[in-house]
């Protein structure tokens, strides 16, 4: 059968049309232009509702919410903020941006975060950012125990985790503040945008003015009331907003969040059974207490090296499966060696190793299992080849 589009999103629900006509034909884009009851509002308080958090600030990206986050910690010029060695090359640009120096920590080949590394990097540290890498979670008992115990603030990447649970907690509820995506490649497709959310009222109304909520403009987010007025004039502004467009894109997504996630996970599951029977293909699992919402798969290549890692991902992507391979990757933001742009960029030994045999596949939630089996087919018939080659 023809190979599916793999970064195919599913189609957005048509409600979004009527909603989006609407703004169309009023050019009612900005988000505080209503007195009241904005696609954006409405979106912020529809996600912390679903979530089960206090405030929701809906922004541009996930990146911005992340910055926003650490500027509303009110941290210390460059404070040190730790961070796993695996993640996407946003999060130590965010660090940047907030003014603070990301600190490094190794990461296992499990992908997640190794716990002796960051216990043993978390003094000094003012803030730490977990990234749920690929929606990989690590032991988040054990972070929240180390940095309660330090009262070190503990914010979520979950840009790649809307849906995953933690013994029966939603990821990005867990610490001080969470950060989700809404780009193209996640759960829920805007394009672009991301929404941040947290249980306190000083840390959402700081981000809510430096978003962008300049004047009065922050008396629309009603659900804060009077934690605004002391300070106005006080933050500097970053000009982060969402667009009423995107929200209404976003809006008419969230009630199809448990399907996908069900969706997502069939996939993963099926996808993963296959092709770890196979020899040289080891798919780390689920730590215990955690229950995913995968919309990719990785997997490790082992006993094989770096060439043979390389002709297989080569073999692969002729067939018409991109098979991403962290490590190998030329200039893949995902490697860490790649962030020049940090000062005295460490060495991780045990995250490059990782890296260095980590495969990446993504699974749109829509795919049946024609189309799965389709390119677990070409995945192992390029696995053959490859194996039969280096064999000779």
């Amino acid at each position: 059968m023809t190979l599916p589009d793999l970064h195919r999103a599913e189609p957005i629900p048509p409600a979004a049309m009527a909603e989006i006509t609407r703004l169309m034909e009023d050019a009612d884009l900005f988000r505080y232009t209503a007195a009241s009851d904005a696609p954006v509002t409405l979106l912020e308080q529809e996600f912390a509702q679903m979530m089960g958090s206090s405030y929701a600030l809906a922004v541009s990206s996930c990146s911005a919410a992340l910055f926003l986050s650490l500027k509303a910690l009110d941290l210390p010029e460059k404070a040190p903020v730790l961070i796993p060695g695996f993640t996407f090359a946003a999060v130590p640009s965010a660090v940047l941006h907030a003014d603070c120096l990301p600190v490094l920590c190794e990461v296992g080949e499990n992908y997640r975060i190794d716990m002796d590394d960051f216990a043993a990097k978390l003094p000094g540290v003012k803030a730490v950012i977990v990234s749920h890498m690929r929606g990989h979670t690590s032991d988040m008992d054990a972070i929240m125990a180390l940095c309660d115990a330090a009262g070190i603030p503990v914010v979520e990447d979950a840009a790649h985790s809307l849906g995953t649970l933690w013994k029966g907690r939603r990821i990005g509820t867990i610490g001080r503040i969470g950060c989700f995506s809404f780009q193209s490649y996640k759960m829920i497709n805007a394009g672009e945008g991301g929404i941040m959310i947290t249980d306190d009222p000083d840390l959402a109304a700081r981000a809510v003015i430096m978003s962008g909520a300049y004047e009065h403009n922050w008396s629309k987010h009603a659900v804060l009331k009077d934690a605004f007025a002391p300070l106005q004039n006080t933050l500097p502004l970053y000009n982060m907003r969402m667009s009423n467009l995107a929200a209404a894109v976003i809006r008419p997504q969230l009630p199809e969040l448990p399907r996908r996630v069900r969706d997502g996970l069939r996939n993963h599951d099926h996808v993963a059974a296959r092709l770890s029977a196979a020899p040289h293909i080891h798919v780390p699992a689920p730590l215990e207490g955690e229950q995913r919402a995968p919309d990719s798969i990785q997997f490790n290549l082992v006993d094989m090296d770096d060439a043979a890692i390389r002709s297989f991902a080569a073999a692969a992507d002729a067939q018409g499966v991109k098979v991403q391979v962290f490590g190998q990757s030329t200039d893949n933001a995902r490697a860490f060696w790649n962030w020049k742009f940090i000062p005295d960029l460490p060495e991780l030994p045990r995250t490059r190793a990782m890296l260095m045999q980590a495969c990446d596949v993504r699974l749109p939630v829509q795919l049946t299992m024609e189309q799965l089996d389709a390119v677990c087919d070409v995945i192992l018939h390029a696995l053959a080849q490859t194996t039969k080659a280096a064999a000779a």
